[in-house]
């Protein structure tokens, strides 16, 4: 029997199925995701609708789209940013603000990763939304000012200028204090000083494009740092690329165009300042008044220019079959401010993630490669810019030099004054130095976690670093250079003209290693352990080809190498290693690690180092009296000690007595041919390695949420058997000084970091980031016995007078001190010439009386940044000050003095405008040496303005714009007068400018 329903029943059921059909046929949300510091993207972030497993993710414009009815909740979580909820609208627009401190974020440490709040070093992690904005050419320029206790000093303004990079005021004398640099697994080689760098390249790191680095990871001290052992003496610089994600493929395209102008010129005198000089001085001849000209020449102006450069990157990241990929291309354009300067840079990378096994087999290749084009140009050019006669004009009606104006004396073989200076933009003209160098680092490193037992895992690593790097130098048969003629066959007044000059390097880096690392929760007794064991291969080899020079009609130079042979010396170094983690109830952690090294360079009874760690960290924030703490969200104590080593600055072979080919001033002559013989060189049979041992205390902290992180540190290192640079007795070595095991160095100091998110809402997030760092050195040691009468060993070489250094390394006192008379002034404060204070008393002014004076090292450096977003828009700045650092300015001592005017024969030179303040004659006695040139170089350098706004959808939807602009080297404070205070080995010579740069870019997603 059919019942029919009831009017009630039938109601019910049609509301109910209304309800299912508008559930099903809810609408999707969309919206977009950026960041709440520069308004950029975020691609990845997971979407969720609360209390449901609906979710979704943004694509790589940071849109997403998402089946959700109006009014629920929808919650927005991505690593690295603070989880932020919202309700369901039509259009959903929010801003993620960054969680730089979150406790679970891992870090790169050296062989494996750790989560933040497990670290118990001293360890700074930089990612990409931190870095410095800009044109930036050189990799280790994202991070300047950004990182407590590390010091990046760029060396000039030419393009491509290598940086003078400094953790904790470095470990060393005379061996190298730059940090060791590992990028994706693979530590690079020493590359500082020419000789090591890559033939043809401005500066190694210039070579890696900083477009494809992800983030930095800054080891500070021992307990982190040893595990790398060997060259870690001056901290360690992780350097993570960019990797593929899952997900269809996603674009990234940049531009950037710049414009640099000259910030700043060396204070010399005019035309008419010269002319006025020369004409009043009282000591002129009618002769030296008559070579004054009718021009009025900004030399300066004539050799630099208004610069242009562009840099652009695309990049395609995504995956096929789940395996995770990014490529990229970048080409840069960048030329220099000083005339003729251009480098040029074509790079590409590739990595690819598979996973395979179930996930149990990780593979990560990397490859990275670049090509660089260079215009050197002579940086003599600024030195004669400074120096020649600004009444002369650029060109003469001569055309013997190539119509440049010269100094001529025709008394001279060449018709040239050989003292005078050189026109520049003849020196810049007539000389051509192109560079075609090539780069590329890769790696492919296995991660197999094993099916019977997941927790060990099974590491290999084998990388590589290969360069080459050629070049020629050309200079005209017409240049005014004293060594473009020579005479062949000697004594038959042959004179060929012209220069051919070409070079040729490799380097190749290779590395082989593998390591097993077990981790284990053990439940049981609320522990969790985390031991890795591992060995290390790695070989570095150098190539350098030795070219004859010809003269331009195809003439071989008597006096160059007469031969093709090749130099190829080559190290190895061979590790084991060892690293234990253990955690107790999450908050007691305790890291142990150990590390031996053999290393060619040594010999064989000294050849192996030991370099063990320790370290442990209290999470306080985790006891029951601050666990429910509101205002405190993170609190930790480390303390660590360690040891580690240095072996670079030192020669491959020379603990024995080897020989090698001599220099050009050692040739010997048959017939009309010279030759270039092996001669022995010096040697140390006794030397090991420099050790360093580093104790740190640093309390993390954290308040209402995070809004407020920071860190503070205390070190200690102390360096002990230092390799240095001594004088050795005449006839008892082949070489009169060497590298030896002498002396011992201490460094302390005392670093700060705080973090602020002072305002963050829907609309505005305000960050703000400072660090303060005080280090000073001091040397304990430099005599294998004691020495009280010793006074050190002089350094800093400078202009102006043959083998005078400025410079001392004492005991008792910081490295590179200055060591000067102490000069006297009249009753109106005007130095007076020659004339010191009698230190000692005798009543005599001689070496006797010379006193340390400063230094070039800052007693405190400041890192100061903030970016506010507001909407679309952003804004940021970055600011960098270095205080009680002092310089010596080489440029007055060089040129401030009359004689420096009329001190050569039918030759008149331009002087510093500091003659008119000092009158100083400059023709006798050691003024060159007086403390009147050290001058208090601090300064604070406003480094980068920037401003963003982020246009949104174009091209019909499928592409997101972001344009930037920017402003770099913005002013500088200081009472320095020379060029520019910022002078890494604390002596102003012949300084290449830095320019003033203002970008404008572009960014695209699609």
């Amino acid at each position: 029997m059919i019942r029919l329903l009831s009017q009630k029943t039938c109601t019910c059921i049609a509301a109910l199925l209304l309800f299912t059909m508008h559930a099903f046929a809810q609408n999707p949300v969309t919206g977009k995701v950026t960041d709440a510091k520069d308004g950029s993207p975020i691609p990845g972030v997971t979407v969720t609708v609360k209390g449901t497993t609906t979710a979704a993710q943004t694509q790589s414009d940071g849109t997403f789209s998402i089946a959700a009815s109006g009014g629920t909740t929808l919650v927005f979580t991505s690593v690295g940013y603070v989880t932020q909820e919202t309700t369901a609208g039509n259009a959903v627009s929010i801003s993620l603000v960054q969680s730089n401190q979150q406790l679970n974020e891992v870090v790169v440490i050296g062989y494996g990763s750790a989560r933040k709040k497990d670290l118990t070093g001293a360890v700074t992690a930089i990612s990409s939304r931190d870095f410095v904005k800009g044109a930036i050419t050189s990799p280790e320029q994202l991070i300047a000012g950004k990182v407590a206790g590390v010091s990046i000093i760029n060396a000039g303004g030419a393009p491509g200028a290598s940086s003078t990079i400094r953790i904790r005021g470095g470990a060393s004398l005379s061996a190298s204090n730059d940090p060791l640099i590992v990028i994706d697994g693979v530590p690079l080689d020493n590359f500082s000083g020419t000789e090591n760098n890559i033939k043809g390249s401005p500066n190694a790191l210039s070579m890696i494009n900083p477009n494809d680095i992800e983030t930095f990871n800054i080891l500070k001290d021992a307990s982190a740092t040893a595990i790398y052992g060997s060259r870690a003496s001056n901290g360690v610089i992780i350097i993570t690329t960019k990797r593929g994600r899952k997900g269809k493929p996603a674009f990234n395209f940049s531009t950037l165009l710049s414009v640099s102008t000259i910030a700043k010129k060396a204070d010399v005198l005019s035309a008419n300042e010269f002319r006025d000089y020369v004409n009043n001085y009282p000591d002129a001849t009618v002769e030296q008044k008559a070579l004054l000209g009718d021009a009025n020449t900004d030399w300066q102006d004539e050799i630099y220019q208004t610069a242009l450069s562009t840099d652009n990157n695309l990049s395609i990241t995504g995956g096929i079959k789940n395996v995770p990929f990014r490529v990229s291309v970048g080409y840069l354009n960048q030329e220099g401010i000083l005339s003729t300067a251009n480098l040029s840079r074509a790079s590409a990378s590739i990595n690819v993630s598979p996973m395979l096994f179930d996930n149990h087999l990780k593979i990560d290749i990397n490859l990275k490669g670049a090509n660089t084009k260079s215009y050197f140009p002579e940086e003599g050019a600024i030195g004669a810019a400074i120096s020649f006669d600004p009444t002369q004009p650029v060109y003469s009606s001569s055309a013997k030099y190539g119509a440049y104006t010269q100094w001529l004396d025709e008394g001279t073989v060449s018709g040239l004054n050989s003292l005078a200076p050189r026109n520049p933009v003849g020196i810049l003209e007539q000389r051509k130095n192109v560079s075609d160098a090539n780069r590329s680092i890769g790696n492919i490193q296995l991660d197999y976690k094993l099916h019977w037992l997941p927790e060990l895992r099974a590491n290999v690593n084998l990388g590589y670093d290969v360069s080459k790097g050629s070049g020629n130098i050309t200079v005209s048969d017409s240049a005014a250079t004293d060594y473009k003629r020579f005479e062949f066959p000697s004594g038959s007044g042959q004179y060929h003209s012209g220069r051919k000059e070409e070079y040729l390097g490799r380097k190749s880096n290779t590395l082989a290693e593998f390591y097993l690392n077990y981790v284990k929760d053990l439940k049981s007794i609320d522990s969790r352990i985390d031991v890795m064991a591992g060995t290390a291969y790695q070989e570095f080899k150098t190539t350098n080809y030795n070219f004859p020079n010809y003269a331009l009609d195809g003439v071989m130079d008597p006096n160059s190498v007469p031969n093709f042979d090749k130099d190829v010396p080559e190290n190895r170094l061979l590790s084991y290693y060892g690293r234990i983690n253990y955690g107790y109830k999450s908050r007691y952690l305790l890291t142990a690690s150990i590390r031996t090294d053999g290393s060619s360079r040594f010999s064989p009874e000294n050849r192996w180092g030991v370099f063990p760690s320790a370290a442990f960290a209290w999470r306080m924030k985790d006891e029951i009296f601050l666990r429910n703490s509101n205002t405190i969200s993170d609190f930790k104590l480390r303390v660590g000690y360690g040891v580690t080593g240095q072996q670079e600055g030192i020669g491959n072979y020379d603990y024995i007595s080897y020989y090698a080919v001599s220099n050009l001033t050692a040739q010997y002559q048959f017939g009309d041919k010279f030759y270039q013989m092996y001669r022995p060189g010096g040697y140390y049979q006794n030397r090991k390695w420099e050790q360093t041992a580093t104790s740190n205390i640093g309390l993390d902290f954290g308040f209402m949420d995070n809004r407020i992180t920071g860190s503070i540190d205390y070190y200690f290192k102390k360096t002990k058997d230092l390799l240095n640079l001594i004088a050795q007795p005449a006839g008892i070595n082949f070489a009169n000084e060497i590298v030896a095991n002498v002396g011992n160095m201490e460094n302390r100091g005392i670093e700060f970091l705080i973090n602020v998110n002072p305002v963050r809402t829907k609309d505005i997030n305000w960050d703000i980031s400072f660090n303060v760092t005080h280090n000073k050195n001091k040397i304990t040691n430099l005599t294998q016995f004691v020495d009280p009468g010793f006074p050190g060993n002089p350094t800093g070489d400078i202009n102006g007078g043959t083998g005078t250094k400025i410079q001392i390394n004492s005991v008792g006192y910081p490295r590179s001190s200055f060591y000067v008379y102490q000069q006297v002034y009249d009753d109106n404060g005007k130095p007076i010439e020659n004339l010191f204070v009698d230190q000692n008393g005798d009543g005599t002014i001689n070496a006797n009386d010379l006193y340390r004076f400063k230094n070039p090292d800052a007693q405190v450096l400041m890192g100061a940044s903030s970016s506010i977003t507001y909407k679309n828009w952003s804004a940021g700045f970055v600011a960098r000050a270095s205080i009680g650092n002092y310089a010596y300015n080489n440029v007055y001592s060089n040129s401030g003095t009359s004689t420096n005017i009329f001190g050569i024969e039918k030759v008149l030179k331009n002087a510093s405008a500091n003659l008119l303040e000092t009158g100083f004659k400059g023709d006798v006695g050691d003024f060159r040496l007086s403390d009147y040139y050290i001058q208090n170089a601090s300064f604070l350098r406003m480094d980068n303005i920037n401003v963003g706004y982020n246009v949104g959808k174009i091209l019909g939807n499928k592409a997101n714009l972001r344009i930037t602009g920017n402003v770099q080297n913005v002013f500088v404070i200081t009472k320095y007068d020379g060029l520019d205070p910022e002078i890494s080995d604390g002596i102003d010579k012949q300084f290449y400018p830095r320019p003033r740069v203002f970008v404008l870019g572009a960014n695209l997603n699609f």
